[in-house]
């Protein structure tokens, strides 16, 4: 029990920074309330607004109409919104391509006209040809709701199976398409989520996982548990599909399938929940009474499959290597196996490898930006592929024996280009080079390295319009993540060079519990630790401050999902430091979301409240039951999605009106719930356009910003 006295003292110091003022000004809607209070090993804890988990619910409705009207009226009546939205809209409108990639004789290619909600696939036979259009997503749904969500090419280059996803849902139904005539064939599968698809070499049909038919009306919010691999025979009813693997014993472990390059083996991954530690399972798919073989079977750190030369498999894992390495593993020398060192752990971080062009294609971080390095299939080192700059390259997609690849390369000043790379000439040459109305020497990046509470380095970049004085006045917004092993790289988007256009700064740390810096700087940041990254994230802004980048009444903070949860526990925690605040699709309620669709999942990265040794340490941060009533808040601009069914809207609803009760001066605290959309994947260009003009907005007019011409 003491240790769960201590999470309920640790929330007590907040109430000295918090401070009081007037009674707030806005009049805030009524929330549906109950008396619920659960009992966490011991430790009662009162969760008034729990009808708020059901947002189909009248009385809920009733709340999100209301708050929407609040927060919509506020917004409306800023005097630079619509200047803003226009501006970005004209950022917005340039051609935009993905990196393009090659089934047998015929390029696939990705593209976005500029203003288009959903983005167009083409093909063509001929990059130097006009392509021609092979799915448009627009033309499904008028509002642009309708998104690809996965596609998959037939290795003759004559099928295509996509997935489509509606109003942002994780739900996929998958469809198959003649590449040819541009006509769909009558395969259709539903409940598929977390899943893409793999062919037979043959043709005759491909592997995918699905769960089993949810219950309709609580789709979006019931827990997801049970994947299955299933094989879908071309021309058959999805009844008809095969069952090739599942496991009743394991219904957490979730399946990802990919079918060799020789056509010989299905590969499957086996993850639990969003834990990077997996299992490596393979098929020998010509025998068909061949069982599925457990190759990898402890969990005992990342494994991704790479390729094969018959029988010897590749992988990149972090095996005994926290920033990756390349290994074989000989398969026909039977179990346990024997890993064989390829390329060793280097001073970076291995984010990437794919084997192409007779070489393993290495994409490693160094201080967060990308370098590529090629190894020979004996691991030997075979030089570099140079890159135009500082930046964030991916792609490098291809068959072994291809002679060419394609890359992206992105950096906060430079729009996304693409490039073929040719092995035989070892050089690169730009396919796409996007045109934007702006001028990139308008703008620089910093990078510097600050000190976190611990002492530990944290790097970051600054991004800013030349000739800024630090004269402590600049509007700046922090942008952070921090967890789930994912990199936040240097990349290009119209929204933030319109915040500096503005005469803003963008500032993005790389903190723990990120990848940037291999597994041990995840593990850093993660379960009874993941205090370490608020305390990055806080320290982050300090050093802003300290450095007369900026001052409170000029920063603001933001971040989505995981990078919600950063907000919310830092404006908790710190809520004297900022300007602003603006926490999108978070996870706000530390001790229920495991119980909602996919969130079981995170408890690898979290932890579990129902657990009584994590229980202390999720209830220390958890951002919705460190709210103080009576605290003088930061003005906040909560944002999530009705159709959010990986972070539910009820984190952020509970979390707003639960801020709103507690609010202690007239700083306003508006949540902002978008409909027909999900947690960010296949939103609309209008509804990102939207939703970005309103953020700027809420901080031109609480930052107290003029808008720099």
């Amino acid at each position: 029990m003491n240790r769960i006295l201590v999470a309920f003292f640790i929330a007590l110091p907040l109430l000295v920074l918090c401070g009081a003022d007037s009674q707030t000004a806005l009049k805030y809607p009524a929330a549906p309330t109950s008396d619920q209070v659960d009992d966490y090993h011991g430790a009662k804890v009162a969760d008034p607004y729990r009808p708020l988990e059901n947002p189909d619910a009248p009385e809920s409705r009733k709340w999100i109409e209301a708050e929407n009207k609040l927060t919509f009226d506020f917004l409306k009546a800023i005097p630079e919104r619509d200047a803003i939205k226009a501006r970005l809209t004209a950022l917005w409108d340039y051609e935009k391509f993905g990196v393009p990639f090659k089934e047998k004789n015929r390029y696939f290619i990705s593209k976005n006209s500029g203003l288009q909600n959903q983005n167009v696939l083409y093909s063509t036979t001929n990059l130097s040809d006009a392509p021609k259009q092979l799915l448009d997503p627009n033309t499904l749904a008028k509002d642009g709701t309708m998104a690809l969500s996965g596609l998959a090419v037939s290795d003759n280059a004559k099928l295509l199976a996509y997935g489509l996803a509606t109003a942002g849902s994780d739900w996929q139904q998958w469809k198959v398409r003649d590449v040819e005539t541009g006509k769909d064939r009558e395969d259709k599968l539903d409940w598929i989520k977390f899943s893409g698809a793999t062919w037979m070499k043959d043709g005759s049909g491909f592997f995918y996982s699905r769960y089993d038919k949810p219950d309709e009306q609580n789709k979006l919010r019931s827990q997801v548990f049970g994947h299955k691999i299933f094989f879908h025979k071309l021309g058959t009813p999805q009844s008809d599909d095969k069952l090739i693997y599942e496991r009743p014993d394991q219904k957490e472990w979730i399946f990802n399938e990919e079918v060799t390059d020789d056509g010989r083996y299905l590969i499957i991954t086996v993850q639990r929940g969003t834990d990077p530690k997996n299992r490596i399972f393979y098929k020998d798919v010509v025998d068909p009474n061949a069982k599925v073989i457990e190759l990898l079977d402890k969990a005992d750190a990342a494994y991704e499959f790479l390729g094969n030369e018959g029988p010897v498999f590749a992988f990149k894992t972090d095996l005994n290597a926290s920033l990756g390495r390349i290994i074989s593993i000989d398969t026909s020398k039977g179990l346990p196996p024997q890993p064989k060192e390829l390329v060793p752990e280097s001073a970076d971080k291995l984010e990437a490898v794919s084997v192409v062009g007779d070489h393993f294609v290495a994409l490693y971080l160094k201080d967060a930006h990308s370098l590529v390095k090629l190894f020979k299939p004996d691991g030997s080192s075979d030089g570099e592929i140079g890159l135009p700059g500082i930046g964030s390259a991916g792609g490098f997609t291809g068959k072994r024996k291809d002679r060419e690849t394609f890359y992206s390369f992105t950096s906060f000043t430079t729009p996304t280009s693409i490039f073929r790379y040719d092995f035989d000439k070892r050089e690169s040459t730009p396919v796409f080079q996007p045109r934007v109305k702006f001028n990139p020497t308008d703008y620089t990046t910093d990078q510097i390295f600050y000190n976190s509470a611990d002492g530990t380095r944290i790097p970051m970049f600054i991004s800013y319009k030349k000739g800024m004085k630090k004269d402590g006045q600049n509007p700046t917004y922090l942008f952070g993540y921090g967890g789930f092993d994912i990199s936040e790289t240097p990349s290009f988007t119209p929204t933030v060079l319109e915040w500096m256009e503005m005469g803003g700064i963008f500032a993005l740390p790389n903190l723990r519990g990120g990848g940037e810096y291999g597994e041990k700087w995840h593990e850093a940041g993660m379960l009874h630790v993941k205090q370490n990254v608020f305390d990055d994230f806080i320290a982050a802004a300090q050093y802003l401050i300290d450095n007369r980048y900026t001052s409170t009444p000029k920063l603001a903070i933001g971040g989505g999902s995981n990078g919600g949860l950063l907000v919310g526990a830092c404006m908790t925690q710190r809520p004297d430091l900022y300007g602003a605040t603006l926490p999108a699709v978070g996870v706000m309620d530390m001790l229920r979301f495991q119980k909602f669709t996919i969130g079981w999942a995170w408890t690898s990265d979290y932890g579990s409240g129902e657990k009584p040794e994590d229980f202390p340490f999720l209830y220390a941060y958890s951002p919705l039951h460190h709210i103080a009533k009576g605290c003088c808040y930061p003005p906040t601009l909560i944002t999530t999605a009705d159709h959010d069914d990986r972070v539910v809207p009820a984190h952020s609803f509970k979390f707003a009106a639960t801020l709103q009760a507690a609010q202690g001066c007239a700083k306003p605290t508006l949540i902002r719930i978008e409909t027909k959309a999900g947690h960010g994947a296949g939103k609309p260009t209008t509804k990102i356009i939207e939703e970005a003009s309103d953020r700027w907005a809420f901080l031109v007019k609480t930052l107290g910003m003029k808008i720099a011409k």
